[in-house]
């Protein structure tokens, strides 16, 4: 027998085309009601279309999250404290601040910082030298940097960031997060600056000022947008697409960060960090019209490492109505 072709079958004195591997009822015993190889399905197809684009430099803003320096910090300690035990839920973020003085310029320091996760941005000067973060299942890592310290005070600034948290399991007290060590080598020796006086903030300027909200984004000053540098809020204006269909924020140019539409949060993004496939888990971020106003609605971004604003559109999602397919 051919498996691989319909037959027909003899059943009292009438024939039948059975498919292959099916089964055909007959309620009478004379007529075919259903067989199992063709089956009628339903399917939409959605369509991603975009309605509103800020593709010009003119519409938006941006605002650079200041870098703390120890001198500006009240939260202080000699030992270097744990990520969530210190933010208690208020934010994600955590800055770790060291003042370190230097006898003679050093052109080739190392900075080798060691963090139990989640992210870490690393800043010498209120420069940028470098970002790291971990794994799913091995979330600590060593950030490790080539830096140039100064005659006189440096200002180490360590950003530590965290990305959801445990909630269940065993052991959840013992679970800790953020900066463990720090050493700096220079030319002469290395200094291992982990159990020297440090300071804290909690939190970043901007959410602290909550300048993501329609009345508190007056309260700094923004700039015309520039070249893109980690730590950057960005602002800009839309008004409302028109009809009923679902809205959509596409953010498949920008990093890592939050999205705020007039102050309602609609989530976190990662756009940089790829699944296994070489994509993002996620580039389109739900806007519900109940959000919306007709016009000058409000739209801010903070964005931890670098990405390209003048990409982002405003989308809407419409299904096509249900059409039959035929399975053979």
């Amino acid at each position: 027998m051919d498996n691989t072709k319909s037959v027909v079958v003899q059943f009292q004195n009438s024939s039948y085309e059975l498919s292959r591997k099916s089964i055909s009822i007959l309620p009478d015993c004379k007529t075919v009601a259903f067989n199992t190889a063709k089956v009628s399905t339903q399917f939409n197809t959605r369509i991603t279309i975009p309605a509103i684009k800020f593709d010009a430099a003119e519409k938006w803003e941006q605002f650079e999250e200041v870098v703390p320096q120890f001198d500006a910090t009240t939260l202080r300690s000699d030992v270097l404290l744990e990520h969530m035990n210190t933010t208690k839920d208020v934010s994600d973020y955590l800055w770790y601040t060291f003042s370190i003085q230097q006898d003679s310029m050093e052109q080739q320091s190392t900075l080798s910082v060691k963090s139990l996760g989640h992210v870490l941005h690393a800043f010498v000067n209120g420069e940028h030298v470098g970002s790291l973060h971990g794994r799913f299942r091995n979330t600590a890592f060593t950030l490790e940097g080539a830096v140039s310290l100064n005659k006189g005070t440096n200002n180490i600034s360590l950003l530590s960031a965290t990305v959801g948290l445990p909630d269940s399991g065993s052991f959840l007290e013992r679970r800790a997060l953020g900066v463990e060590s720090v050493i700096i080598q220079d030319s002469k020796e290395a200094k291992n600056i982990t159990n020297l006086s440090w300071g804290y903030q909690v939190g970043l300027l901007g959410e602290k000022l909550q300048i993501y909200s329609l009345e508190e984004s007056k309260s700094v000053n923004w700039s015309s947008l520039g070249s893109s540098q980690p730590l950057t809020w960005y602002k800009s204006v839309f008004d409302a697409p028109k009809g009923d269909d679902p809205v959509a924020l596409n953010l498949g140019s920008m990093g890592k960060g939050e999205a705020w539409v007039n102050g309602q949060s609609i989530g976190r993004y990662w756009v940089s960090f790829r699944t296994l496939a070489g994509i993002p888990s996620q580039t389109w971020y739900n806007v519900p019209r109940s959000f919306l106003r007709p016009g000058d609605n409000l739209l801010v971004l903070f964005e931890e490492e670098t990405g390209n604003p003048l990409d982002i559109t405003v989308d809407t999602i419409s299904v096509t109505k249900q059409l039959l397919r035929k399975l053979v």
